[in-house]
């Protein structure tokens, strides 16, 4: 599965090789921006992309920017839950 992090473009760092720096929960990171680019590269400053290693891969509003970090919190959540709940069935075959 493929999962897209959302974050805000609040950069171009290299318009020549359309690298802008996304701002992902507080943390930055440049990313490239070739497949969201529909005009200007500038025009995509405090827009809000889904990104996948390292590409912009679409043009996202706000809120369902905000609705995907919530997911990806809860499913990180799960995950935690899972992860704790098959170790203690392995501690339990590992005594039994």
């Amino acid at each position: 599965m493929c999962l897209g992090i959302p974050g805000q473009i609040v950069e171009i760092v290299d318009a020549t090789t359309n690298i802008a720096v996304a701002d992902v929960s507080g943390v930055r990171r440049n990313v490239n921006v070739t497949c969201v680019m529909g005009g200007g590269i500038d025009d995509l400053v405090g827009k809000w992309v889904l990104i996948h290693v390292g590409f912009a891969m679409a043009l996202i509003d706000e809120d369902e920017a905000r609705k995907t970090m919530e997911t990806l919190i809860d499913l990180g959540e799960a995950q935690e839950e899972f992860e704790a709940m098959f170790a203690g069935d392995r501690a339990v075959a590992g005594r039994a």
